[in-house]
């Protein structure tokens, strides 16, 4: 498995000049290329590296030809992904980068664990610099097996550089005995809700993003510099908070499960497109929050701990009976309250919802349902995030 380790760079003046030259340039080839690609729709790297590479040198003959090359590599990257945007119906324009990331391969970068250095390629030629490793990070460097690419990152906001560098580590052994199958339902009113009974909260996250929502509305209003400088300083503090409280949410549902355990996710691509019917209110709720970045910390840190994790069409899970089976809307009394019309049954409508996707995990996986179902109802559920 492949995991990001983030070191920092403690370059002198000349070579803090040096790595910013670099990513500026570096900059300017990938917009040239994204620019040509554009204009003549096509993402092949070989079409495109003919039609830049040569300009670009002449362009930049300070820049080593391997990042020249890894623009255009990063470039076609981006341009596939606006084209594919497009073929699905979406608004897609040009990839275009202000302060962009570096992307170094092994021939372009070299790390020295034992002596915490790396040497980077740059427009002034090989720059040597010290580097420190988070304690978070030591273990992963310990165990690295093998060394992958490289992003040399620059954060304007400490004038500070670091390298974010791919290692691969062991893939860790699964269980022989197949654990329990726990499904997890994602939602606003509660971040996420699992088949075993546990419940993370939606309302810090409702009540700090409705705040954001306020405060930049009314910076946007004024539209002064000071104004738009507020606004780049408070995504990033809200695009801190959510990954805290992703990182949190997954972090507990994972350790609370063993290794050969099964997590079962909802397929969300295009819940925002889904959402599109309903109140405006709902739909800026379901656009503030990161899916995504929570599907990605579930698996990831599943992946570390050994536990298995499957993604299924959620279709019907909030109105199908658990007990039953059956299916029907008027099933769900309310947005947190489900009660069957055939069988009876109560429950939370979301640990109903995180049951069925476990069901239907069990099924994917051949796997016998735990836990088991018993009796009508359910406890009332803790605030647990």
């Amino acid at each position: 498995m492949q995991r990001v380790v983030k070191l920092k760079l403690y370059p002198t003046s000349d070579q803090h000049a040096a790595l910013l030259e670099t990513t500026r340039q570096y900059v300017d080839c990938f917009s040239e290329v994204t620019r040509v690609g554009w204009e003549k729709r096509s993402a092949k790297g070989i079409k495109l590296h003919r039609e830049t590479y040569y300009p670009l040198r002449e362009r930049h003959p300070d820049l080593p030809s391997q990042l020249v090359i890894s623009a255009r590599s990063k470039a076609c990257e981006a341009l596939k992904s606006a084209f594919e945007r497009q073929r699905r119906g979406k608004k897609a324009t040009q990839p275009r980068s202000r302060m962009g990331t570096v992307r170094y391969d092994t021939r372009t970068y070299t790390y020295w664990p034992d002596r915490n250095e790396v040497s980077l390629s740059s427009v002034a030629g090989r720059l040597k610099m010290p580097v420190s490793v988070p304690a978070y990070f030591r273990s992963m460097v310990e165990q690295a097996k093998e060394l992958d690419s490289a992003d040399l990152v620059y954060y304007p906001q400490q004038n500070a550089f670091w390298l974010h560098l791919v290692v691969t580590l062991p893939d860790p052994e699964l269980a022989l005995v197949d654990g329990p199958v726990v499904g997890v339902d994602l939602g606003i009113s509660h971040i996420a809700v699992s088949s075993d009974n546990q419940f993370f909260s939606g309302k810090r996250v409702k009540e700090t993003n409705s705040r954001y929502f306020r405060l930049r509305r009314e910076l946007q209003a004024q539209g002064t510099r000071s104004a738009h400088r507020k606004l780049r300083k408070l995504r990033r503090r809200e695009a801190r908070f959510r990954s805290d409280v992703n990182h949190c949410v997954s972090k507990r549902l994972v350790e609370s499960l063993e290794p050969g355990s099964t997590i079962v996710l909802e397929e969300l691509t295009g819940i925002r497109d889904r959402a599109k019917g309903k109140g405006k209110k709902q739909r800026r709720q379901m656009a503030g929050w990161s899916f995504y970045d929570l599907r990605q910390k579930i698996e990831y840190k599943a992946q570390a701990r050994g536990v298995r994790v499957l993604s299924i069409d959620p279709a019907y899970t909030s109105q199908t009976c658990p007990m039953c089976g059956h299916v029907s809307r008027s099933n769900r009394k309310s947005q947190s309250w489900f009660c069957c019309r055939q069988c009876g049954y109560q429950s939370n409508a979301d640990r109903g919802a995180a049951i069925n996707l476990a069901n239907k995990g069990c099924f994917c996986s051949e796997q016998s349902p735990r836990p088991a179902l018993t009796g009508k109802g359910t406890p009332s559920p803790g605030d647990n995030g």
